[in-house]
């Protein structure tokens, strides 16, 4: 069989792994494994910054349910890949860091960029390691594969020294592992989904509250069954929307405050008690509320409120259960409930819809939303990627999601700077797909220059930027609790950032008045380029409606 060196074995698990594309920045340390990529046809994409490669790595695990893979060098490559590794530990999206070093023999001596990195790593991984001896380089990033993806997903690391890459050992020494993850998925307790199916079918008001996790379980056909069985409104957030059609008579969006704050009993499936649920306590969820939860973490069942009835499952294996035992019961009637939260619905929609239709100028943050989905409406395989403060919030409300894994956003930890990672991520996926990647200024600003990225690997997509030349979602609070004279570092400039991307090579557009839109993106997208339009917007929309509700932090 001959002698292989370190960097082949990386590849060629990868490879067996299912690993088609990785994406780093290079560094001497890890150039074996480049190497080792090219033997085994696996595609390098290398951007401009180690936090960019994770985050095309994040987005690359999200839209295939798999797991995404960077590979970065030592010191500030590893460091610098930091922030992505942490915005993947809190969306628990299953990442496999590879991370170079120095010479294992010079350890701990002061050789180039070295430095502790298992232990930078392990606060934000499920598991980070060292592999000191090549022959067991494919057990390593075995197990991090597997762990990476077993029980609650999380991103995994792997220190290489570049000595262990460098290393050439007869193939035949190696032990290259098989059938190391199961594929089983976890049942919940059946009398726990006896209980829950019970207590629903008896309850008055109900509603599913659904998260990502209804996504990574692919359990999108199931949590509709289970709607459907028990009647029952359902609301989702994250990567759990598009898990229902908008137009399901059972699919609501305005009405949420209503319905958890009202509702006897709330099924919260793949969603944790956060911020975005204001940590399931009031006013958000009524004093009268109980909770049944499902979710393959263990650990948060019960965290933040009470959990009357806690399952420890798979979201799809739960949900289709819970339906099959459900229509042999029969089906509830919540015609007064369904049509109270419709009215609701209804209103809350014709209110917004006032908002959509303003002509001010600068343009609004809801008008802009609206030109975006009128333009996207006949094509529900748009990906939408949101990357920003007030304009992701406010477009998130008007764009409709149409099918389960159409809308990206950086999660919990509420990290900037995804978009364009995500974007490149998903057109090396997908070479036919439209992506529209909405952002703020403020986010452009991050990872603004991997358009250069996309442009050298000929991934276009298009960027929709509403510029208010400021942090806005700061700005507007601190204003208010502060006053304008004392909002410090939450100023930009307009910048022109149609221009920059021009002046890289791709399509530029700037547009200040709502009717320029449509023909902007219209262009953006024939250009075949990555292309920028770059939307004024009101600094004052969203900052007026926040003082509006009482909210100046």
């Amino acid at each position: 069989m001959g002698q292989i060196d370190g960097g082949w074995m990386v590849a060629k698990t990868l490879k067996a792994e299912g690993v088609s594309c990785v994406f780093t920045l290079c560094g001497g340390h890890i150039a074996p494994i480049y190497e080792g990529c090219l033997k085994e046809g696996i595609g390098i994409i290398d951007t401009r910054h180690e936090q960019a490669a994770g985050h095309a790595a994040d987005g690359w695990a999200r839209l295939t349910r798999g797991v995404g893979v960077a590979i970065v060098t030592a010191g500030p490559g590893v460091s610098d890949v930091v922030t992505a590794v942490a915005n993947a530990y809190y969306a628990q999206v299953p990442l496999v860091v590879i991370g170079g070093a120095g010479p294992f023999f010079l350890m701990e001596r002061g050789s180039l960029q070295d430095m502790d990195h298992v232990s930078v790593m392990k606060p934000i991984t499920k598991w980070a390691k060292s592999c000191h001896e090549t022959r067991r380089i494919p057990e390593y990033l075995t197990t991090a594969f597997r762990i990476a993806r077993s029980g609650v997903p999380g991103p995994c690391f792997l220190e290489l020294p570049v000595d262990v890459l460098m290393n050439f050992i007869e193939e035949e020494n190696v032990d290259w592992p098989r059938d190391y993850l199961t594929r089983a998925r976890p049942f919940g307790d059946p009398e726990y989904v006896d209980r829950a199916v019970e207590t629903l079918h008896k309850a008055e008001k109900c509603a599913i509250m659904a998260g990502s996790q209804i996504w990574w379980d692919d359990a999108a056909a199931e949590l509709v069954a289970c709607a459907e069985a028990l009647e029952l409104p359902v609301y989702t957030n994250a990567m759990g929307r598009g898990s229902i059609p908008p137009t399901h008579r059972l699919a609501f969006q305005l009405s949420r405050r209503q319905a958890l704050s009202q509702a006897d009993w709330v099924l919260v499936v793949g969603t944790p008690f956060d911020f975005r649920l204001n940590y399931g306590q009031s006013p958000t969820f009524g004093p009268q509320t109980k909770v049944i939860q499902v979710d393959r973490d263990a650990h948060i069942l019960g965290k933040n409120r009470s959990c009357e009835i806690g399952i420890h499952a798979d979201a799809k294996a739960v949900l289709a259960e819970m339906a099959l035992k459900a229509r042999a019961v029969g089906k509830p009637d919540r015609a007064a409930w369904i049509g109270m939260l419709r009215d609701a619905e209804t209103k809350s929609q014709e209110r917004q819809r006032e908002k959509e239709k303003s002509d001010a100028i600068p343009i609004t943050h809801y008008r802009f939303a609206r030109e975006i989905a009128d333009f996207i409406k006949d094509d529900p395989n748009t990906l939408l990627i949101g990357d920003g403060g007030d304009i992701v919030v406010a477009s998130a409300k008007v764009l409709p999601q149409r099918k389960p894994g159409g809308w990206l956003d950086p999660g919990p930890l509420g990290c900037l700077g995804v978009g364009v990672p995500f974007a490149i991520a998903a057109r090396k996926l997908d070479p036919k797909r439209r992506i529209l990647l909405i952002m703020g200024d403020g986010a452009f600003g991050l990872n603004g220059f991997e358009v250069d990225t996309a442009l050298r690997f000929n991934l276009p997509f298009v960027i929709v930027l509403g510029n208010d030349g400021a942090w806005g979602q700061i700005r507007g609070p601190q204003i208010a609790f502060y006053t304008e004279e004392r909002a410090v570092a939450t100023k930009l400039a307009m910048t022109r950032y149609d221009k920059i991307v021009a002046a890289m090579g791709g399509h530029g557009e700037h547009v200040t008045k709502p009717g320029e839109m449509r023909g902007a993106l219209e262009r953006a997208f024939a250009s075949g380029k990555v292309a920028l339009v770059n939307v004024e917007i009101d600094p004052t929309t969203m900052r007026e409606e926040a003082m509006a509700k009482g909210l100046t932090i």
